[in-house]
C-alpha cells in the first residue's frame, strides 16, 4: 500500500510543476507569445533559463530569489504561487481521497489560478478559461453528488449564485463587481458543491479586510476609487470554505 505521505509528496511536486507551467502560460498568452514553444528567460537580462532555475520553489530560494546571471529580484510571486497550488493539491487530496473527483478537482484548481493570475495581471477573466472551469466544475459536481436531489440543488444554488453576481455587475455598472466574476462564481459553486454559500461569505469578508487595510494605508489618507479585481478573492473564499471545517453562518446565527 501507497504511504498517503508519499501521495502527498508527489501530488506537491505535480501541483508545484502545474503552478509554475501556468504561470509561464498567463504571461505569453496576453502577449500573444507562443506557451508551447520557446524557453524561458529573465526578464531582466534575456539569459535563457535551465532546469537549475526552474525547478518550482528550490530554484527561487536556492539562488535567494534573484537571477542565478544578472541578480535581478524574482518576483516572490513565483514562489508564492507554486506553494499554494501544491497545498491546494494536498488539501484536496486529503479532503476528496483518492477517488474519481480528485483528478478533475485538480485539474480545476490549476484552471483557477491561470485565471486568477491573468486577472490580477490584467484585469480581465478570459471567457474561454471560465467556460473551461465550468464543465470541469460540472463534472465535478456530478460525480461528488449523492443523489440526483443534491445534484439538482448544487446547480439550483450554483445558478442563483451567478444571477446575484450578474445582478452586482449590473445594477452598479461594473463598478462593484466585473461581469467576468460571475462565470468564475457559478464554477466555483459548482466545484465545492454545498459550501458554495459559506464560499460567498468567505470572499467578501477577505475582500473586505483587504479593502480596509489599502485605503488606511494609502499615501494621502483613505480615498476610494481603486480598481480590484475580484477573482482572487473568489478563490481564496471558495477554497477556505472547501477546505476547512469552520462554517461562517454559525457565527452570523449565534
Amino acid at each position: 500500500m501507497i504511504s498517503p505521505l508519499f501521495i502527498s509528496f508527489i501530488l506537491f511536486v505535480l501541483g508545484a510543476l502545474s503552478a509554475s507551467f501556468t504561470g509561464v502560460v498567463a504571461e505569453r498568452i496576453h502577449t500573444g507569445q507562443s506557451w508551447v514553444r520557446g524557453r524561458s528567460r529573465c526578464n531582466s537580462c534575456g539569459t535563457l533559463l535551465d532546469a537549475r532555475d526552474l525547478f518550482p520553489v528550490i530554484s527561487w530560494f536556492l539562488y535567494l530569489g534573484r537571477c542565478r546571471t544578472c541578480r535581478a529580484r524574482v518576483p516572490m510571486t513565483y514562489v508564492v504561487t507554486e506553494i499554494a497550488l501544491g497545498t491546494s493539491f494536498v488539501l484536496a487530496y486529503t479532503t476528496i481521497g483518492l477517488t474519481s473527483v480528485l483528478p478533475f478537482f485538480l485539474v480545476g484548481l490549476t484552471v483557477l489560478l491561470f485565471i486568477v493570475l491573468y486577472d490580477l495581471r490584467h484585469m480581465v477573466v478570459p471567457t474561454g478559461s471560465s467556460n473551461s472551469l465550468i464543465v470541469l466544475s460540472l463534472i465535478i459536481a456530478f460525480l461528488s453528488a449523492h443523489s440526483s436531489k443534491e445534484f439538482g440543488l448544487v446547480l439550483v444554488s450554483s445558478g442563483v449564485i451567478a444571477l446575484f453576481f450578474f445582478l452586482m455587475h449590473v445594477l452598479s455598472k461594473g463598478r462593484a463587481m466585473g461581469l467576468g466574476d460571475a462565470p468564475v462564481a457559478l464554477a466555483l459553486s459548482l466545484m465545492v458543491g454545498t459550501y458554495a454559500f459559506a464560499g460567498v461569505m468567505f470572499s467578501f469578508w477577505i475582500g473586505a479586510l483587504y479593502g480596509i487595510v489599502v485605503l488606511s494605508t494609502r499615501r494621502g489618507g483613505p480615498r476610494m476609487g481603486i480598481e480590484v479585481p475580484f477573482v482572487p478573492f473568489l478563490a481564496l473564499g471558495y477554497l477556505l470554505a472547501f477546505f476547512s471545517t469552520w462554517n461562517p453562518f454559525a457565527l452570523v446565527l449565534w
